[in-house]
């Protein structure tokens, strides 16, 4: 962990000096004032320079990164991770190297639960707020391609049989995308059933409300 102690004519100064030597933004440290510093008599005699110690916080999303990193290399050695999208609520990690497919897993299965991991980690770390994506020779891409076919399909089979259908489970970023589909779908609703690690969609005609 970075630290740093500095002093300045004012607090400010300080931590501007400290910034400056640490190269990093004020909302990457946190600060405590050791010394607010005295201006003395007349502004000559007897000044105190402020002192601070400011501390780096720990970059979370690279320590997600490099937790990825340590569990993929048990799985396919020579594996490297990259950070390719990173907003306040959402991280996305790209895996790239050779003989990928062990990682994606059978319809990603394999991307999924290393996603859970690494938000586990980030909860861990107290960084609740994010969403985690993995991805690996573009699957991701693809499969929501296949998944906004599955909902259109999904949608017009159950308006040609008037009846539910079931979808299999599925993660929940991946459900999201068959409720957006099927949103645009006009005559269909969808409901979410079951319970987390196995729930899924169903995908049927809206009802028809009676009025009184």
């Amino acid at each position: 962990m970075k630290q740093l102690t500095a002093r300045g004519k004012t607090v400010d100064d300080a931590i501007e000096s400290a910034l400056q030597q640490l190269r990093v933004s004020k909302e990457e440290v946190e600060v405590t004032i050791i010394d607010e510093g005295s201006k003395g008599f007349l502004n000559l005699f007897g000044a105190k320079p402020a002192v601070i110690k400011v501390v780096v916080k720990t970059d979370k999303v690279q320590a997600a990164k490099e937790y990825l990193e340590s569990v993929i290399q048990h799985l396919r050695p020579g594996t490297e991770v990259e950070i390719t999208a990173r907003k306040k609520k959402h991280v996305m990690f790209t895996l790239s190297g050779e003989n990928l497919g062990m990682l994606i897993g059978k319809r990603g299965q394999t991307l999924n639960a290393l996603e859970q991991l690494v938000e586990q980690f980030l909860h861990q770390q107290k960084a609740y707020h994010y969403t985690v994506t993995v991805d690996a020779e573009g699957y991701r891409s693809r499969r929501r391609e296949t998944l906004e076919m599955l909902a259109v399909q999904a949608a017009s089979k159950a308006l040609a049989l008037q009846k539910a259908i079931p979808l299999d489970p599925m993660p929940a970023s991946e459900r999201k995308i068959i409720h957006a589909t099927a949103q645009k779908q006009k005559g269909v609703e969808t409901v979410s059933k079951g319970k987390e690690p196995n729930r899924y969609i169903v995908i049927q005609p809206v009802k028809e409300k009676s009025w009184q």
